[in-house]
């Protein structure tokens, strides 16, 4: 693993990608900084990261592209996995080679609670709390981006596809409003989902039959439950969308709240999207 995340890192920082990664965040949350903070004299340094979250929507797809479809298109993947080395070993070098980029910024944003400190008071475990959510809020966008790397041998793809997905959870709050809550409309929703997860079934296995049997037998099961007690689907798609809506939990750090739950929330997203990761690799070593 010691190798992979070496080579990796020594990849990003011999290149622009990271540090266009490094100087675009600590760019835009020096901006809000110096408004709500220097500017308009908040204490909380946390107004400035709550702001600037929206930034990952940009840096997590230019950071995750090349990581592992960029190894499928020049062919390199296969030294890797006929390589003495471990498939979890390969996802975990390169997810901590991106996290470790992620960490830099995250690193010097500690140091602007103690600049503040010199002009008044400032609430030090608020303010940390607040990073703490902040780094475990980037390394669940940086797991899920990687997963998607995983699944196409175009960088462009990869980043469209981040994008797009990181945008989705962004904006889920909002777009759960605009949803009926009715059971009819969660049972339709559940139909869509079931979809989506076959065709994701089918990029990873290849496998059209296990992908459309896997399908058959949980639209089988979503349409049993829907005629035997439909009242389980009322408001149950505003429920599922809450669970995938990422940014919201960071609101509790924000607030200065240890939020333990959250904490276990994101690790939960990063191991999750690490052994999609894992999954997604090992259907290519077999391939």
């Amino acid at each position: 693993m010691s190798a992979v995340y070496k080579r990796e890192l020594r990849a990003y920082l011999t290149s622009m990608t990271g540090y266009i990664f490094i100087a675009f965040i600590m760019f835009l949350v020096g901006i809000y900084f110096t408004a709500y903070n220097l500017t308009y004299g908040y204490s909380h340094f946390g107004y400035a990261l709550s702001s600037s979250i929206f930034a990952f929507l940009i840096v997590v797809p230019i950071l995750t592209m090349r990581l592992l479809a960029e190894e499928k298109r020049q062919k390199t993947d296969q030294i890797l996995l006929t390589a003495p080395v471990k498939v979890m070993d390969i996802i975990l070098g390169k997810y901590f080679a991106i996290l470790t980029i992620f960490s830099i910024p995250v690193i010097l944003f500690c140091f602007y609670p103690l600049l503040l400190s010199m002009f008044g008071t400032v609430s030090f475990s608020m303010t940390y709390t607040t990073i703490l959510g902040y780094f475990l809020l980037g390394a669940a966008y940086l797991a899920v981006g990687m997963f998607i790397s995983s699944l196409t041998e175009s960088q462009v793809i990869a980043a469209v596809l981040s994008f797009g997905a990181l945008l989705v959870s962004y904006m889920i709050t909002g777009l759960s409003q605009f949803i009926s809550g009715t059971a009819f409309t969660s049972f339709i929703c559940f139909t869509i989902l079931i979809i989506i997860l076959a065709v994701i079934a089918y990029v990873m296995t290849k496998n059209y039959a296990f992908a459309s049997g896997t399908a058959a037998v949980l639209e089988a099961m979503t349409i049993a439950l829907y005629l035997f007690k439909s009242t389980l689907f009322e408001g149950a798609i505003a429920k599922i969308l809450n669970v995938i809506d990422l940014a919201t939990k960071f609101e509790n750090f924000v607030n200065g709240i240890f939020d333990v739950t959250g904490i276990v929330y994101y690790l939960s997203i990063i191991v999750l999207f690490i052994f999609l990761s894992v999954q997604s690799l090992q259907k290519r070593r077999w391939s």
